[in-house]
């Protein structure tokens, strides 16, 4: 008996066919076989929602191959990811073989498995199983829907806004998230409120801070005290001194690990700690999922990487539970491995969290296999992993109030007893604690006497809430239930190859042309990108997974109520009411009101006369007119001027201040160093850099005196066959994500991640 098995990607396929041995040959889809046309009509709403795919470009030699091979084998195991889309791409290949009569009398069976292993494999061989059809409706039914929402709005914002911008279903909702967010930044007004804080001793070295709570026997609440006045004249009540300790709580208190990650945490604690964006935090994932070189054998390192699930397998718990035992010693074990509650309604507890495949493969012994970011996300990873299993910190917390007549300090400590799982990962800090980073008291008895050494009164200002970062971002969508484990780096990334956000800092920012398209949305079509909605429309589609409900109604319920608003908008919206915003300054020169308007640079104020009356000023971030140019901290390097922030055909960038004298031109963020030493001069390294088309590439730090530059990006891996001291990352429609050996006489070359 002989088997063709399909996958997604090669690197899987060549760790699979040498854990299956003769009999198997495996083959790779390279994702998506086949895809709806990109033309209207490919979902027909007048045919009952029928759906017309074609077989993509690129793909027809893997199909071709899959039906080569089928020829001499008695089965088709189709073994792709274990998620909604690669159920999917199984069922696309079995139903292309299918239609060109390749599949007669031959067995087809499903596998899966959320690990790379040989134990793993073997075992999902052993006992397959069938396709599971209602997975696969309801990713037809995600997909019908973003085609038809992708197919119809997106044209009425070129007509309405301008030519080449797209709105998607779930995007429209994230791009919403982030202009509601800026507008919330604009409108906030700051608060001030002070507070007063006293060093303080009770006859130990050590000393300790207080703040003060009660003032003439009231207990103050955060705006009591709203000015400088005010604070001076508490400050001056607590310097008074008299105070004595009149009551000390003491208490002990556990604090428990984090879940294991899934795929929202780890994209989140990733862009935290590491600071890599969610599309990069799933691309290394998936290289350590599907296998790197240990020790001259091709091995899974990690559990599939898109899982809503928190669940270990009952091996993996007696694993880590050992592995703990061996590292940190029996007390760091608990009685009984600890069991995290699934947030997801359709998380599939069959799936398991994202963990080691084998706990003993510790961080330090891959530093050796796996490339520098490889290895910082395994590191994660692991730590996570074995922490969630750890026992729980122990602290002991103290509560001290100091009283002097009316007035009342209070004094917050907590000491850390037994650092449990903190001695190998804290959430959101990565460092190991011994109880450094707690505020500790000296020993405190009712009735001794404190000494007051200093006061200090403290202004503070409320803060708006802070602009979303890819961490809080995707922590937004998924706690309003928006978007599933697979769609979230690239929900990200699409809002920046739309021009819709920047970056400043981390941080989303919403372009012009962002918070129009925005505004439009929520003007006409607020329902659609409304959270709740969207939300709703992902439990739907849950229901589907599950079996509970057909697909068909679904689209049928959605589509009717919105072709409707589309007509009406296409009929009674003009393109001004969208890109026009009245204002109540009048023309200098025609005396008719002036209007913001959207243009190719972004937004800026005109006159409504044009085009018989042409004036026009530019508008700041803050919608104002500068009145001069906007300042940096920067310094020309040629002439020594400062240099002022100018916006261009291709964004803001730097300008000398003295310009037309001294035209040095500069980008306005300072390229990333990728810390790759340049092989040509020796002394740089290479420079992260946009050109003036956009276009992301790579040049010496020397530059002008070495000019030596890349298109692709370099990694720090040297070639495997040459020997070269760094490879480089070449990505493309046809062959997707390659690693290409940087020398022009090794033709090295490696797939990394099957093109969409």
């Amino acid at each position: 008996m002989s088997a063709v098995v399909v996958v997604e990607s090669p690197a899987k396929a060549k760790t699979i066919e040498k854990y299956l041995g003769k009999g198997y040959k495996v083959l790779a889809s390279y994702g998506h076989v086949r895809a709806f046309p990109k033309k209207d009509g490919s979902v027909d709403v007048d045919n009952n929602f029928a759906l017309k795919y074609e077989v993509i470009e690129d793909k027809r030699k893997r199909l071709s191959d899959i039906e080569k091979a089928l020829k001499k084998a008695d089965e088709l195991i189709l073994a792709s990811d274990l998620d909604r889309e690669g159920e999917a791409i199984a069922w696309h290949v079995a139903d292309e073989m299918e239609k060109r009569g390749k599949l007669k009398g031959k067995k087809v069976s499903r596998i899966t498995f959320n690990q790379i292993t040989r134990k793993a494999i073997q075992y999902a061989v052993a006992n397959p199983t069938e396709l599971n059809m209602p997975l696969v409706d309801a990713q037809q039914a995600r997909s019908a829907l973003d085609y038809l929402v992708g197919f119809t709005l997106s044209p009425l914002l070129w007509r309405k806004i301008r030519g080449g911008l797209s709105a998607g279903r779930v995007q429209s909702v994230a791009l919403r998230l982030v202009c509601e967010r800026e507008q919330h930044i604009r409108d906030f007004r700051p608060k001030e409120y002070w507070t007063v804080e006293a060093t303080c001793a009770n006859g130990e070295a050590a000393t300790f801070k207080a703040l003060l709570s009660t003032l003439d026997a009231k207990k103050l609440t955060k705006f009591d005290l709203n000015n400088q006045t005010l604070a001076h004249n508490a400050a001056q009540v607590v310097e008074a001194g008299g105070f004595v300790v009149s009551d000390v709580q003491k208490k002990k208190s556990k604090q428990h690990p984090a879940a294991p990650f899934i795929t929202s945490t780890i994209q989140m604690e990733a862009s935290r700690k590491l600071g890599f964006t969610a599309r990069k935090t799933m691309q290394i994932a998936q290289k350590l999922y599907e296998g790197e070189e240990v020790d001259g054998e091709r091995v899974g390192l990690i559990t599939y990487m898109r899982t809503d699930s928190t669940s270990l397998s009952e091996e993996a718990i007696d694993e880590v539970r050992e592995q703990i035992n061996r590292q940190f010693g029996a007390e760091f074990v608990p009685n009984k491995p600890r069991v995290f509650k699934t947030k997801s309604k359709n998380a599939q507890e069959a799936h398991e969290a994202i963990r080691p495949t084998l706990f003993e493969r510790t961080p330090e012994s891959l530093k050796g296999s796996l490339s520098t970011d490889e290895l910082k996300l395994y590191t994660l990873i692991w730590k996570r992993a074995v922490a969630s299993q750890m026992e729980a910190a122990v602290l002991d917390q103290v509560r001290a109030d100091l009283t002097a007549g009316n007035t009342i300090l209070r004094a917050n400590g907590s000491t850390l007893i037994f650092p449990g799982f903190r001695t190998l990962y804290i959430e959101s800090t990565d460092e190991p604690s011994q109880g450094a980073d707690d505020k500790t008291l000296p020993p405190l008895e009712v009735g001794d006497a404190i000494h007051i050494s200093g006061v200090e009164p403290k202004q503070h200002f409320t803060e708006p809430k802070p602009r979303f970062s890819e961490a809080t971002l995707v922590k937004e969508l998924e706690a309003h239930g928006i978007g599933r484990p697979s769609t979230y780096a690239s929900i990200l990334n699409v809002l920046r190859v739309r021009k819709y956000v920047d970056m400043d800092k981390k941080r989303f920012v919403p372009t012009d042309v962002g918070e129009i398209v925005s505004k439009f949305l929520k003007d006409y079509f607020g329902d659609i990108v409304d959270t709740n909605f969207t939300a709703d429309i992902e439990s739907k589609l849950d229901a589907v997974a599950r079996g509970e409900c057909d697909w068909k109604p679904l689209l049928h319920d959605f589509w009717g109520p919105f072709k409707a608003r589309i007509d009406h908008t296409q009929e009674h919206v003009k393109r001004s009411d969208v890109t026009h915003e009245a204002t109540d300054e009048i023309c200098p020169e025609c005396s008719k009101p002036m209007a913001i308007k959207l243009g190719k640079y972004g937004r800026f104020l005109a006159c409504t006369g044009y085009p018989e009356c042409k004036v026009a000023r530019p508008l700041n971030d803050n919608g104002e007119t500068p009145a001069e140019p906007e300042m940096s901290d920067q310094i020309c390097d040629k002439c020594q001027a400062p240099m002022v922030i100018k916006a261009g055909r291709y964004g803001k960038f730097l300008g000398c201040s003295t310009y037309p004298a001294c035209k040095n031109i500069q980008p306005l963020e300072k390229p990333k160093d990728t810390e790759i030493p340049c092989p040509t001069c020796h002394k740089g390294t290479f420079l992260e850099k946009k050109s003036r088309r956009g276009k992301i590439f790579y040049s010496c730090s020397q530059y002008p005196k070495c000019k030596h530059a890349l298109w692709n990006k370099p990694l720090d891996k040297p070639c495997p066959e040459c020997g070269a001291p760094f490879v480089t990352e070449k990505v493309t429609k046809r062959n997707g994500t390659e690693h290409v050996c940087a020398s022009e006489t090794c033709t090295w070359k490696e797939q990394i991640q099957a093109p969409d």
